[in-house]
């Protein structure tokens, strides 16, 4: 069992997943890689002076993978709260059980609605400043809660923010994630 299922795989998913298991925890990220980031060429990414879409996010997969978090080409069809977290369903018929969920659904927020979050059309779902939801260990990142706001590094900062106040729920301390040069550099 995974300690956190992620539900799309946009920046906000991807970077939730990157952040989580960087740091040990066992994340696996639903999506069918067919976010609008296709479409997208970034000159407003801090850090990058421009990259298209595509590959933004085939760097972000591999980012991912890399630190042993999984990726999953499938779409989830159901969620639901089980056995103090929360399952979801495949479109091929697989369940899969976590402590913690993080929806990245972009502009479509079905499975929020199947949760029974209320979905503002103009402010989105409601979340605390980390992404969490009125459902604990249920986050909601990037366009489903700032639908005025869709820019690829809001929804990574969004992802970023969920998954380090998982990191600090699961440890009991505030978490920070930070990276030091080598030696000598």
């Amino acid at each position: 069992m995974p300690d956190v299922i992620v539900i799309g795989d946009g920046p906000g998913g991807l970077s939730a997943a990157l952040f989580l298991a960087k740091n040990g925890l066992d994340v696996v990220v639903f999506g069918q890689d067919k976010t609008a980031m296709h479409w997208a060429l970034l000159k407003n990414y801090l850090g990058i002076p421009e990259i298209l879409g595509s590959q933004f996010q085939a760097v972000a997969r591999a980012q991912v993978t890399g630190f042993g978090g999984a990726v999953r080409d499938a779409r989830v069809e159901k969620v639901a709260a089980a056995g103090g977290g929360w399952e979801v369903t495949t479109d091929g018929g697989e369940v899969m059980l976590a402590r913690y969920l993080i929806l990245s659904e972009g502009k479509g927020p079905r499975l929020a609605a199947q949760l029974g979050l209320e979905i503002d059309e103009a402010r989105g779902i409601a979340t605390d400043r980390n992404g969490k939801s009125r459902l604990d260990g249920v986050y909601v990142v990037g366009r489903s809660a700032r639908p005025g706001r869709s820019q690829a590094i809001i929804s990574a900062g969004d992802g970023a923010a969920a998954a380090l106040d998982i990191l600090s729920r699961e440890r009991g301390e505030d978490v920070a994630d930070w990276d030091e040069p080598p030696k000598g550099e």
